[in-house]
């Protein structure tokens, strides 16, 4: 953040310039071949809310998880499925998705080519709750979520 109030990030090939490219996650192994980048909300932005971009390489899936807060979706790159509630969305390029408090979601690519979508939520949030073994097995009985949903052997509390 400049002494004028102002921050200009430079975007160049889904990336922008003076943002650090993370992994999705440190803790356990639920997801795969994710990586986010936080443009807008922790470099002393005076905003109440986080504007992340997340994105998934063919193959890769983020976590089934739930939480409170709730957050918007906007795919810019690629296309993915996203699994929220018992549905199952196909996003494309500008679609948009709303996920509300405790619904359990995740996002998956299971195309050729890089999925890539900017993510909303409160800068004051709770942690993600993984899914009980009950609650995945409900999402399972519904076949087209069971096309979809990515659950690794690794995933705490399946054994």
């Amino acid at each position: 953040m400049n002494q004028n109030n102002v921050r200009f990030l430079k975007f160049e090939n889904y990336r922008w310039n003076g943002v650090e490219v993370k992994k999705y996650k440190d803790e356990n192994k639920t997801w795969l071949n994710v990586c986010r980048q936080v443009i807008a909300g922790k470099a002393g932005e005076k905003i109440k809310f986080h504007l992340r971009y997340f994105e998934i390489e063919p193959g890769g899936y983020s976590t089934l998880e739930k939480h409170k807060h709730e957050h918007v979706v906007i795919c810019v790159r690629g296309r993915g499925k996203a699994i929220a509630g018992n549905e199952v969305f196909e996003m494309g390029f500008m679609d948009v998705l709303y996920i509300g408090s405790n619904v359990p979601h995740q996002f998956v690519n299971d195309s050729d080519e890089a999925f890539g979508f900017f993510c909303i939520v409160d800068a004051k949030r709770d942690k993600p709750k993984l899914l009980t073994k009950k609650e995945i097995f409900n999402l399972l009985r519904d076949e087209k979520i069971s096309k979809v949903i990515r659950i690794p052997e690794t995933y705490p509390g399946l054994k």
